[in-house]
């Protein structure tokens, strides 16, 4: 049980998180799992008029994505058709208007700032992982989401748990270590420079671990395993708390055996070779400082 559980501002007189769930602890940042939580449609934080104002909020402070239309599940996010409204306008008409809203980094709203911290705290104590000490950053997100409307096969640097407010979606979340369906190559790209280096590949949906999500139940989503999301016939609202890591095992193994592979070498992927993972990222977090420092002095001098 977590040891928050006192009132706050925020309306969390409960934890975030049911606790009687082994999913926590046995596949924690491993495999996907369903969990239960606290947050209803009735919750005060996410009742449409807060949201409003919270959106408001944020467009101030650059914190707002949105596109509308039609959009595949192989779809780039790249190439998402993309609307000439305000996005008050967008918000307001969510039930038709075939859009996809993130409002980031929510927890500059102190209230959702509670949120977060709570559910962090939550995920340490069920899962029994210090977290804090390889964690670069953590992130409240809302997903606000048209009925039907699809959010196409991605990939992730953060880990998540990913939670259902309001309405119904069904999501497909892929095992990371299918080398089928995550070839290291697409890792590399990805963790290099291509944030939508995940390819969709249909002739593999049968391996997903699909969830249906509606209220009160969430999925967690490991760091890098590829998923895809269709929402139900009511407007959606989700919560993301992630959280990245700082550490060079991941990333900078990977775009070390992106540039050795453009080389024309084979490079051993993480995990067989720790020592050798930790050179890879070392050197390549050194490369980087080193690439930020060179354009930093260009720009002075210019």
């Amino acid at each position: 049980m977590s040891a928050y559980t006192e009132t706050t501002s925020a309306g969390l007189n409960s934890p975030v998180f049911y606790p009687d769930n082994p999913g926590f602890h046995e596949h924690f940042d491993d495999k996907p799992f369903e969990f239960q939580h606290h947050f209803t449609p009735d919750h005060p934080l996410f009742s449409r008029e807060r949201l409003r104002k919270l959106l408001l909020d944020l467009i101030r402070q650059g914190g707002v994505y949105f596109d509308a239309g039609e959009v595949r599940v192989d779809q780039r996010w790249d190439s998402v058709p993309r609307q000439n409204r305000q996005i008050e306008d967008v918000y307001d008409s969510l039930d038709n208007s075939g859009a996809w809203i993130i409002l980031r980094k929510v927890q500059r709203d102190r209230e959702y700032n509670e949120l977060l911290e709570a559910a962090i705290s939550e995920v340490m104590a069920l899962s029994g992982r210090d977290i804090d000490q390889d964690r670069k950053s953590h992130e409240a997100i809302i997903f606000l989401t048209s009925p039907n409307r699809v959010t196409s096969y991605h990939i992730d640097r953060e880990c998540n748990f990913l939670m259902q407010v309001t309405g119904e979606k069904q999501a497909n979340v892929f095992d990371r270590n299918d080398r089928e369906i995550v070839p290291h190559e697409e890792l590399e790209v990805y963790w290099a420079k291509d944030n939508n280096a995940g390819i969709y590949k249909p002739q593999f949906q049968d391996r997903a671990y699909v969830f249906t999500m509606r209220p009160g139940t969430g999925v967690h989503i490991p760091v890098n395993s590829p998923h895809w999301l269709k929402n139900g016939n009511n407007i959606s609202v989700s919560l993301s708390i992630s959280y990245q890591y700082a550490d060079k095992r991941r990333k900078g193994v990977y775009q070390a055996n992106y540039y050795l592979r453009k080389l024309g070498l084979k490079p051993t992927p993480p995990g067989i070779y720790p020592i050798l993972d930790t050179l890879k990222g070392s050197s390549m977090a050194a490369a980087l400082d080193v690439k930020r420092r060179l354009k930093g002095k260009a720009a002075h001098e210019v």
